[in-house]
């Protein structure tokens, strides 16, 4: 069975988001293993110098890159569709890929060294999302490939 790391900066605080993410897991219990955790997030004053933002993401990316196991794809970079998604997942999955793991920075993004241990950089959408609504998202949209994969009738 595939095993699934969503490794995300932050916790959820609001608690229609913890329901949702609590939805979309259990749904996908039934498809993977899913573990999600959760990395502290660096604090930073109103308005941050370059300087402070640089060092806040290289805290965070260092933290990020513990949990991480190989075949991580962070939630910057291409778009794709949900059949495109649905797609890779499977072709990792037959050419031997067992476990992948999803990164999601916080508010600041993800440091560079993260970005480049990826082995996908994944865009949901050119436009901005908050990060702790990009993890119920993305878990949307994992549970949206497993239910191609299977030939579900969610997809439409």
């Amino acid at each position: 069975m595939l095993h699934v790391d969503v490794v995300c900066v932050g916790s959820l605080k609001e608690r229609y988001l913890r329901e949702a993410c609590a939805e979309y897991e259990k749904r996908l219990g039934g498809f993977c293993r899913l573990t999600v955790t959760e990395v502290g997030e660096e604090r930073l004053p109103d308005k941050p110098s370059e300087a402070a933002v640089a060092a806040a993401l290289q805290a965070e990316g260092r933290r990020l890159l513990d949990k991480v196991p190989e075949n991580a794809l962070c939630i910057e970079g291409k778009e794709m569709s949900s059949v495109e998604l649905t797609e890779r997942i499977q072709n990792w999955s037959v050419s031997g890929s067992s476990r992948l793991a999803f990164v999601i920075g916080g508010s600041w993004g993800l440091s560079q060294e993260v970005k480049q241990a990826a082995r996908l950089q994944l865009s949901m959408s050119p436009m901005t999302f908050p990060h702790q609504l990009a993890r119920v998202m993305l878990l949307e949209q994992l549970y949206r490939a497993m239910q191609i994969a299977v030939g579900g009738k969610y997809h439409k």
